[in-house]
């Protein structure tokens, strides 16, 4: 039996709002039947966009490289290298690279999804773009 691996420099990645984002486990992709792997790389500044939800299942993210925070139903914390953050079914969450590098971040989720299983949140954003008169909060 061959493992199934993949090196992440031999995926495809496909440019979305305010990241890049490489399926690196689905069911094309090593032929995973209950769960999903992405990689996205955030260049600085950057927000991964729209706010979104899973409300089929949860995500966890942890971040591999560089500095930000995530707005997790209204509530910001910051991230780090090393940090696991749980994005729980249905709850409303973005990325923000707060850096001045790239940030590099490995995303699972169970069961399997795909773009199509994302909820969008258009005018939601981080509390204090709202102050600015960017966008609406999550309340």
């Amino acid at each position: 039996m061959k493992v199934p691996s993949i090196h992440e420099d031999d995926v495809a990645g496909v440019d979305l709002p305010g990241r890049n984002l490489r399926w690196l486990v689905n069911s094309e992709i090593l032929g995973a039947n209950h769960m999903s792997v992405c990689l996205i790389q955030v260049p600085p500044g950057e927000k991964v966009r729209p706010a979104h939800s899973h409300p089929n299942g949860e995500e966890s993210i942890y971040i591999i490289s560089g500095t930000g925070r995530v707005l997790v139903n209204g509530e910001v914390s910051p991230v780090k290298p090393g940090t696991i953050v749980l994005f729980p079914q249905g709850q409303v969450h973005m990325l923000h690279n707060t850096g001045s590098t790239e940030m590099k971040v490995i995303c699972f989720f169970a069961p399997a999804t795909n773009l199509d299983n994302y909820r969008l949140f258009e005018n939601v954003d981080f509390p204090d773009a709202a102050a600015n008169g960017k966008s609406e909060t999550l309340v």
